[in-house]
Parts: C-alpha cells; sequence; structure tokens
C-alpha cells in the first residue's frame, strides 16, 4: 500500500540517483553522468550539477568547467521545438544570414534563446551535412532545404 508520501517522490531524482548509483566510483564518469542528467531534465539545473559534483566527489568548478566547455550541454531550459540553422560555407554563401534574420526576427531570440512562452529554442551550427540543399534548419531533426527567409513564417508555423 502507496502513502500520500509517495506521491511527493520526483521520477527525476529518483533516476538521477540511480544514474550516479551506477557510476559513483567509475573514473571517466562525468560526461556520461551528465548526459544522461540532461536527457533527464531537458538541461543541466545548478542542483543537478551540485548532487552530481557530490556524488562524484568531483569539485564544482570542474564540474561547471566541463558543462560550459561542451556545446552539447545547456544550463537554461530548451523549448519544446529545437530549431538549429546552419551557418556553414554553403548555407552562408546561399543566403543563410538572410534565413537566421527572419528566424530571429518572427521568434525574438538570438542563437542559444528560447522564446518566453518555452515554445522553440534556437541554436546556430557550423555544418548539419546537407550542403546541397543549403540553406538548411531543421526543427526538431526534421531537415528543411532550399531555404528563403519569406518561407520560413510557413515552415514554423508546423510547430505553433
Amino acid at each position: 500500500m502507496s502513502s500520500a508520501c509517495d506521491n511527493l517522490i520526483d521520477p527525476k531524482v529518483v533516476r538521477l540517483s540511480e544514474i550516479l548509483d551506477e557510476h559513483k566510483n567509475q573514473k571517466g564518469a562525468l560526461i556520461p553522468v551528465l548526459q544522461k542528467a540532461q536527457e533527464i531534465y531537458g538541461y543541466l539545473p545548478a542542483s543537478v550539477l551540485q548532487t552530481v559534483s557530490k556524488t562524484l566527489r568531483i569539485p564544482i568548478a570542474k564540474v561547471y568547467g566541463v558543462v560550459t566547455f561542451y556545446s552539447q550541454f545547456r544550463l537554461k531550459p530548451v523549448g519544446r521545438n529545437m530549431i538549429s540553422i546552419c551557418l556553414g560555407t554553403a548555407c552562408h554563401v546561399r543566403g543563410g544570414a538572410k534565413v537566421l534574420d527572419t528566424i530571429e526576427s518572427h521568434l525574438g531570440i538570438k542563437d542559444g534563446g528560447t522564446t518566453e512562452d518555452e515554445r522553440f529554442s534556437f541554436e546556430i551550427v557550423a555544418c548539419m551535412g546537407a550542403c546541397g540543399l543549403a540553406p538548411v534548419i531543421a526543427v526538431n531533426g526534421q531537415v528543411y532545404g532550399r531555404l528563403t527567409p519569406e518561407m520560413i513564417p510557413e515552415v514554423l508555423s508546423k510547430y505553433e
């Protein structure tokens, strides 16, 4: 029989504890633990970094240094829809900067930002490997190519 207190246990905290228990005595576990923690929370809140630091016995400064060094880690929540725009050479040459300006204007955020309603987050990437479709963006992994600034509102409307 469950008690009222059982309903107060956060499943994210339980999962993080399990991951930390699996890795607490392993050398080199920091990055895999941070990756799994970010999968659970969607980003890495300060409380999670502190818990990781304490459990793995790694100074918080080192944990924070790793998180800020690698671009895969996020310290702020991300929106429900993640938009990536390629500004590699091919995309840049074929008008990527104008597509970028349109996305920023349409959403009211810059690179690394999240809209106030947490519907969209936005990031600039160096290459998506779709140079033949330049300029390209990806929304939640779905690639849209041969874009013009005029196409952006229609593409984003699918996610609004």
